[in-house]
């Protein structure tokens, strides 16, 4: 998108789509640097995900809900954040978790699909194939899946080791499921200790499906990123009272103002202004202008 920008003697207009804004684009809008148009409806026939947390002490209340459901004739995906085991993160990963789901799940009555990430293009796209016409129970997979999956007939999401994730990813994986006219699931499993960040993540999905809301969270929770750059989440330059996450009147506020001001003096040469525009050059002198692009 850069280099397109650069080429073009009339920059273009840009569309961004994201069923959840990652901090810094949150912080974009608050700044007034992308119009917003919010769609909170689900298409027609769609019901509300249901998203539930359970902790690893409660492992067998899950496999029983899932034996539920696909006694039903659903079908299931149980996403890990890691392929093998970590000597440096204690979480579930996708390796110990196949072998204990086709234990409780066992063949022939029971199929399971593999995909993770070091899968060849051509072993993803079959195993991907079997859950997708059917023949396959539940798909166990990493966060390959965030995108481009649409399976009407899965109706329950597993996030393993959910204190992991952050919102926006959260948010991604529950949206494979509610593609149908069925009720769908998203069941978040965790340590039974979570630290407060984590808890109040899993509590913010657990209390809405609004992906505007998930996002302004995320926002207060990991910080605005890197307008000018490409720093997506974080506190890259040195707000003294500011807070982006919970000041969004005040913000507004000054943004009109700022608005104002430009408007009557595109360049800042007034001598009122000249004080505004050198400290401008000195915060943004070394930055490419990534904004332009989003």
């Amino acid at each position: 998108r850069a280099r397109l920008w650069e080429k073009s003697l009339n920059p273009p207009h840009v569309l961004v789509m994201t069923a959840t804004p990652i901090p810094r684009t949150l912080a974009m809008t608050l700044y007034g640097d992308l119009d917003v148009s919010v769609i909170d409806e689900l298409p027609p026939g769609r019901i509300p995900v249901k998203t539930m947390h359970f902790t690893d002490s409660e492992r067998n209340k899950v496999f029983g809900f899932i034996r539920n459901q696909i006694n039903e004739g659903r079908q299931i995906f149980i996403v890990y954040p890691l392929i093998q085991d970590s000597e440096k993160m204690d979480y579930m990963n996708l390796e110990d978790g196949w072998d204990t789901i086709s234990r409780i799940f066992p063949a022939p009555k029971y199929c399971i699909s593999i995909v993770h990430g070091k899968m060849t293009p051509s072993d993803k796209e079959a195993s991907m194939r079997l859950f997708k016409d059917g023949h396959a129970h539940i798909l166990v997979a990493t966060t390959v899946i965030e995108v481009g999956v649409d399976i009407p007939n899965a109706s329950v999401m597993v996030i393993e080791s959910a204190e992991r994730f952050g919102l926006s990813q959260l948010h991604q994986l529950r949206g494979r499921v509610g593609r149908g006219a069925d009720q769908s699931y998203c069941i978040l499993m965790s340590s039974d200790k979570l630290s407060n960040e984590a808890a109040k993540r899993i509590e913010v999905m657990i209390r809405t499906n609004d992906g505007f809301e998930i996002a302004e969270t995320d926002l207060q929770l990991r910080g605005p990123g890197d307008i000018e750059g490409t720093m997506q989440s974080g506190i890259p330059f040195d707000l003294k009272i500011a807070n982006l996450g919970k000041d969004g009147q005040i913000i507004e506020y000054v943004r009109n103002i700022a608005e104002g001001i430009l408007t009557r003096d595109p360049l800042l040469e007034d001598t009122n202004n000249l004080i505004l525009k050198s400290e401008l050059k000195r915060i943004f002198s070394v930055n490419q202008s990534w904004s332009n692009i989003g």
